[in-house]
């Protein structure tokens, strides 16, 4: 039996990175409808204001003291992308702390039978490109990695997965748990694209070699593709790394009309990758996930892809592309598989 929560709150509407921006509030009106009219059935966690302490299990105290500074003024800018206004700070903690209540409800002993249970966070501003000293790529703090280290702290989680499947590499994540074990990060996004980073031979450093995994595929992959990616790629290092907890950076910027992107996946692939994450999560951490919003620049795709995670996360179906898989996925597979076969036995 599985249990699906939502954080959905109209404050995350308030952020406003400036006129014309892409990662507009609209984004999440269209989800708020979409939600409204197929799933109001679903129950809601209220989020909370993060404090600086758990900011801080990843971020600098003086960039938290730079962003905190910005609030009350009509218009800030951290850089060309990253706009804030009177509220950004407030509503920046308030993303991240809608993370920290879904890793709380998801941790709590329970003392009546324990269903699985995933939650999605929609937030914004979105996260997974802040880095520990600086904000980014429409991003101010990393709510993924912050709500990975708050489990950690609090829970002591020993082993956590972190997934991001946004069009974009998260480089903010990877730079917070680069040289940690404890966090598994495995990233698949387009490349060469915005930030830059993402290569295969990033691999993680020191005691964290081998558990940053990233596949960077080139423009055109669709949902066969990504699919093939995850159950050849993810599945046995997730297998073989046992997580206690699975966090998701789901971006829908993959879709293939986005603006942003040069991907090929549809609403269904989404609904794919998804079952996938969630079949791993029943295997390894009684089901526990959470996810939270990323990119995603086109509506039909925000709407697509959010009904096709959503309806996976209630149905707990695994549904398959039939597809046939493009050369050049199985080479990245395989490339992937190669670079990370001395870190894992199931890559062997």
């Amino acid at each position: 039996m599985s249990s699906v929560s939502l954080i959905l709150d109209d404050r995350y509407l308030e952020h406003d990175p400036g006129e014309d921006h892409p990662e507009s509030a609209d984004r999440l009106r269209v989800i708020h409808a979409l939600v409204a009219s197929e799933f109001a059935d679903l129950p809601r966690i209220e989020p909370r204001l993060a404090t600086e302490d758990e900011l801080a299990l990843v971020h600098d105290p003086n960039y938290i003291m730079t962003v905190a500074a910005t609030a009350g003024k009509p218009f800030s800018r951290l850089d060309m992308d990253t706009g804030l206004s009177a509220r950004s700070y407030e509503i920046a903690r308030l993303a991240a702390g809608g993370l920290l209540n879904a890793v709380d409800s998801l941790l709590t002993p329970n003392s009546e039978p324990r269903t699985l249970h995933s939650i999605f966070a929609f937030v914004r501003p979105p996260g997974h490109h802040a880095e520990p000293a600086r904000g980014m790529g429409f991003c101010l703090f990393n709510n993924v990695a912050v709500a990975a280290a708050y489990a950690k702290e609090k829970w002591g989680l020993k082993k956590v997965l972190i997934v991001d499947w946004d069009l974009h590499h998260g480089n903010g994540t990877q730079r917070a748990f680069y040289s940690d074990p404890s966090v598994l990060f495995f990233s698949s996004h387009q490349y060469p694209h915005y930030p830059g980073t993402g290569s295969f031979d990033e691999v993680g450093s020191g005691e964290g070699a081998g558990f940053t995994v990233n596949a960077p595929l080139p423009s055109g992959f669709g949902d066969a593709d990504y699919i093939a990616l995850y159950e050849g790629v993810l599945r046995p290092i997730a297998l073989e790394y046992q997580p206690e907890l699975i966090l998701v950076s789901a971006g829908f910027d993959p879709f293939i009309k986005d603006p942003l992107g040069g991907m090929r996946v549809t609403g269904a692939g989404f609904g794919a990758l998804a079952a996938i994450v969630l079949d791993l999560a029943r295997q390894c951490c009684s089901g526990r996930v959470v996810m939270t919003l990323e990119g995603g620049y086109n509506p039909e795709g925000l709407r697509d892809g959010t009904r096709a995670v959503l309806t996976a996360m209630r149905d707990q179906a695994v549904p398959s592309s039939g597809r046939p898989v493009s050369p050049a996925a199985d080479r990245i597979i395989e490339q992937i598989r190669s670079r990370h076969g001395k870190y894992w036995k199931s890559l062997g």
